[in-house]
């Protein structure tokens, strides 16, 4: 008995976070959303397509299309985030 509750607490010792990475193109709809007169540009979040639109502005706000997303080990609060597997790549060779 003890030595299966030693090992249910050890359990957690090996655990390891990760997070996922989604890179969209948004686009304003209307131009009183227009800050910086840019058009339609890539943004990279960790928020998911639905908490991204609404955290934005919602759909008459933004255009938002969902180009790719990818999980990054690590902690999740960390200021950069990991660059893509395709990207990765590229920089190894």
């Amino acid at each position: 008995m003890i030595r299966l509750l030693s090992l249910l607490f050890a359990l957690p010792l090996f655990a390891h976070a990760e997070y996922r990475v989604y890179q969209y193109m948004v686009s304003p709809k209307t131009k009183q959303f227009v800050v910086n007169d840019s058009g339609a540009r890539p943004q990279r979040s960790t928020l998911n397509p639905v908490a991204f639109i609404a955290y934005h502005g919602g759909n008459s706000a933004v255009d938002v299309t969902l180009m790719r997303s990818w999980m990054c080990p690590g902690y999740t609060g960390k200021k950069d985030f990991c660059p893509h597997p395709s990207e990765r790549e590229v920089a190894s060779e």
